[in-house]
């Protein structure tokens, strides 16, 4: 069997999406450049931008969030705060590990730039921002991103397997973030 049938396979026998929820939106489309997804989602997060910030930047919280993701290490880190490196590596399903380095520049609490300065992903380029909304007691999070696995797996099955994994770490954001806010 060849190997993309093997992963599409896997990747739709994992477990149905959750419920509709009005207040997370997530697309992921063909990359017009050529890479396998531009990922753009939205979320409503009952936290203030500053709770939903902390643990934006929270390492050792990032596997916890994000279900392939096996360590985040920062590997530098500007002393004003305006900046760091950070290394990734994950895991999905039978695929390699997959190494990213990426650098994200800060404005906070406001907005995080990140962009592929080493490791195995071809293309890693997008920012977080974060919206307050009711006088700051709420926060909406805009996620886009531009990414492109290292290893040859058809388009549609990287979006697919983006599709499920998206939604879930943005609503474990929501979970973290209000959680900090208690």
């Amino acid at each position: 069997m060849r190997p993309a049938v093997i992963i599409a396979c896997i990747l739709l026998a994992a477990p149905p999406a959750q419920a509709r929820d009005s207040s997370l939106r997530v697309e992921v489309l063909r990359d017009p450049g050529g890479a396998s997804g531009l990922i753009r989602g939205v979320v409503e997060i009952d936290a203030p931008p500053e709770a939903v910030w902390k643990v934006l930047l929270d390492c050792d919280l990032a596997p916890r969030m994000v279900r392939s993701l096996r360590s985040c290490r920062v590997l530098a880190r500007d002393p004003a705060g305006r900046w760091d490196v950070r290394e990734h590596v994950s895991r999905n399903g039978l695929l390699p590990s997959v190494r990213s380095v990426f650098r994200s520049d800060y404005d906070p609490p406001r907005r995080i730039h990140f962009y592929r300065v080493g490791g195995e992903l071809r293309l890693l380029d997008g920012q977080w921002r974060l919206v307050p909304l009711d006088d700051g007691r709420r926060t909406r999070v805009l996620y886009e991103n531009r990414a492109s696995v290292p290893f040859a797996i058809p388009g549609p099955i990287a979006r697919m397997a983006l599709r499920r994994d998206v939604p879930e770490a943005l609503r474990a954001l929501r979970r973290e973030a209000e959680g900090e806010a208690r």
